[in-house]
């Protein structure tokens, strides 16, 4: 599948050079990588976030979840 995507011009510089150290394609380069980052990033090995307070006063909500976020900011939740 073509997809575009922008990464930093060093970032492309060193890895193309790295591609061709290793006689592979810059296409190659980039797909290993991101398998690589995919097999070692899952749930399971994800640190926990810090938490401060009390527990009575800690707001809980899923950050991945853009309305309670605002709600929590925007309600009666936010201290």
């Amino acid at each position: 599948m073509k997809t575009t995507i922008n990464l930093p011009d060093g970032l492309v510089e060193q890895a193309k050079q790295r591609a061709a150290e290793r006689g592979c394609t810059f296409t190659t380069l980039i797909a290993e990588g991101l398998l690589l980052v995919l097999q070692q990033t899952t749930p399971a090995t994800r640190t926990p976030l810090p938490t401060w307070g009390q527990k009575g006063d800690l707001v809980l909500v899923d950050i991945e979840d853009r309305e309670a976020v605002w709600q929590a900011l925007d309600g009666d939740g936010w201290k």
